[in-house]
């Protein structure tokens, strides 16, 4: 698939900007704490599945503005805070967690807050997570009533069972350096942007193609058995070896050269 030179439009409750290689999506809601609405969680999905036919975007990096909060989840101030039509059966952020599913482009959390109830699945829907030291993590649901349902299908494979549950039903945050040691975030810094760029330019110097069809690989191979997924992955490998760029990639390391990547 070549690039549409797609554009992406902003709105006034989410950013959407290129920065060269890199689609940035910020939740301009800072007064609220960066709380979803149906317009961020639709203008996400939208931008996130428009990309994906955008070749010359090579990471998707999510976060909100500010320092004090990524999300705080769903906006309970609003008379609709979770669903706006009760006879949809597809939600605005069920629809957004199967977008950023889909994705073959990697999604980076860029943690810069807190990182509370749908927050945390908006976190958990990304590949890679980098925290600000200050940052807190939290699923407190309970408190209000209700559970953090919808995110448990992207986060219960994160971090440990007993730590999901308790969690869950005692709705109480735990910091960076937990969310570090229980494997939610993949680094954690005083400054996230510094540790967010070297992650980045550790991705962006390889492979476009070896990435994008290795997150499809990994994606689909999640809920199979270990016979299917031998089964799928035995021919997916004869398939990146096609590539122009795994041709490359040999002829670059045996003349002892950075490769050129075409992405194709």
């Amino acid at each position: 698939m070549s690039s549409q030179n797609t554009s992406f439009t902003s709105s006034a409750e989410l950013s959407v900007e290129q920065r060269g290689p890199v689609l940035w999506l910020t939740i301009t809601r800072e007064e609220r704490r960066n709380a979803m609405s149906h317009g961020v969680l639709a203008g996400m999905a939208q931008a996130i599945q428009a990309a994906q036919g955008e070749r010359r975007i090579r990471a998707i990096v999510i976060t909100g503005a500010g320092s004090k909060a990524f999300c705080a989840g769903a906006d309970l101030q609003s008379a609709n805070a979770f669903t706006t039509d009760y006879s949809e059966p597809h939600g605005h952020l069920a629809q957004l967690l199967r977008v950023a599913k889909a994705s073959t482009i990697p999604l980076i959390a860029r943690v810069n807050g807190a990182c509370m109830a749908g927050g945390m699945g908006l976190m958990s829907m990304c590949d890679m997570a980098v925290a600000a030291s200050h940052a807190i993590f939290g699923l407190p649901e309970v408190k209000v009533g209700v559970f953090p349902a919808q995110v448990l299908a992207v986060l219960q494979h994160l971090i440990p069972r007993r730590v999901l549950v308790e969690m869950c039903i005692t709705g109480e945050p735990i910091t960076s350096a937990q969310a570090l040691q229980y494997g939610l975030v993949n680094h954690v810094d005083d400054d996230v942007d510094v540790k967010l760029q070297w992650l980045l330019d550790r991705l962006l110097d390889k492979s476009p193609a070896a990435i994008r069809r290795g997150l499809y690989t990994m994606k689909k191979i999640e809920a199979m058995s270990f016979e299917e997924s031998m089964s799928f992955t035995e021919s997916q490998i004869a398939l990146f070896t096609l590539t122009e760029d795994a041709k490359e990639g040999q002829k670059a390391f045996q003349e002892k050269r950075k490769p050129v990547w075409t992405g194709q």
